[in-house]
């Protein structure tokens, strides 16, 4: 039972961290990375699409002399996107997820943390301006920002989460009872039972 139990979590871990995660960042293919902010400005960026790039996944690498970002709810940027004066995707980026950022380089401290501003689902030919700007965390030490376009992006399964969440609960709580019931108990005291009665003279 104990391998089953951690066969659950795995499963779990997979469907609901491993899988999102790899659809993010890997469906698709890259369509291109933007500089778009530098030297403390932001700088809108227009990128041409066609109706064969969607689904597009918006994705946000930050880069900042930080081992994480603690933004406590609050914006750490914003981000909009607009094709022929019609807004197709508006979010707000917190990076307070990203718990394994990747190193900018091995002589600065700098680490680099992504987060995804969402999916356009449906790309009408032409130029798309995306716009990223500050948000209300002001004191977060950012570097750089770039902006990641993936086109063909595979959609996550809004049920792959809490699924893989729930299995992840399940596989512990039965490998954690039983680590409890199997084998790991203390031995019978001989002396709390009576002994046993004795026949004959004393």
């Amino acid at each position: 039972m104990r391998f089953l139990f951690v066969l659950i979590l795995l499963a779990g871990a997979g469907i609901g961290v491993v899988y999102p995660w790899a659809m993010s960042n890997f469906s698709g293919h890259e369509i291109g990375t933007w500089r778009v902010y530098e030297q403390g400005r932001f700088k809108p960026l227009t990128v041409p699409l066609s109706g064969r790039d969607a689904p597009v996944r918006v994705l946000v690498d930050l880069t900042a002399r930080a081992e994480r970002i603690v933004s406590q709810q609050r914006t750490v940027l914003t981000l909009t996107a607009a094709s022929n004066g019609r807004t197709v995707l508006a979010s707000t980026l917190q990076f307070n997820h990203s718990d394994n950022p990747r190193q900018a380089s091995p002589q600065l401290p700098d680490k680099i943390f992504r987060d995804e501003a969402g999916v356009i689902a449906t790309v009408s030919p032409g130029p798309y301006i995306f716009t990223v700007g500050p948000g209300d965390a002001d004191d977060i030490p950012m570097r750089a920002v770039d902006l990641i376009l993936r086109s063909g992006a595979g959609e996550i399964d809004s049920r792959a989460r809490p699924v893989g969440f729930a299995l992840m609960a399940i596989g512990l709580i039965g490998f954690l009872l039983t680590l409890r019931s199997g084998g790991g108990g203390r031995p019978e005291n001989p002396n709390s039972q009576p002994p046993p009665p004795r026949w004959g003279r004393g």
